[in-house]
């Protein structure tokens, strides 16, 4: 089992940048790929951005150009750096963990934190 907690939610203003982080803890050896999931007023989940054990990374069209994200394997940590912050941004966001190579919106990977929320006040 992994265990995910995500922090660094806060409300910000538009055009602002902000920092969410995700610890993992539990089976993390088990762990290929990390991602980045948020639902705003969609009742479905939108994949914002995943990244492999390798490095490799994608994103959302959505996010694209505004959005990075990192992750530090000695640390069990995954980092999404956000600039240039849009009302349309406000979601809650979660944190995601699976086996598979590369986390991507056709599967639901198979561990989930309990999501911090991001406000964009315009």
């Amino acid at each position: 089992q992994v265990h995910l907690v995500e922090s660094g939610g806060d409300l910000v203003q538009a055009g602002e940048s902000l920092t969410l982080s995700c610890a993992a803890s539990g089976a993390v050896p088990s762990i290929n790929s990390m991602a980045w999931f948020r639902q705003g007023t969609s009742p479905q989940r939108e994949l914002v951005a995943s990244i492999s054990n390798s490095g490799e990374a994608q994103y959302a069209g959505s996010v694209r150009g505004r959005v990075t994200i990192s992750r530090n394997k000695e640390k069990n940590t995954v980092i999404l750096h956000m600039t240039s912050l849009k009302s349309e941004d406000t979601a809650v966001y979660y944190c995601a963990a699976d086996r598979s190579l590369l986390i991507t919106d056709a599967v639901p990977p198979s561990y989930w934190g309990q999501g911090t929320q991001v406000t964009v006040s315009s």
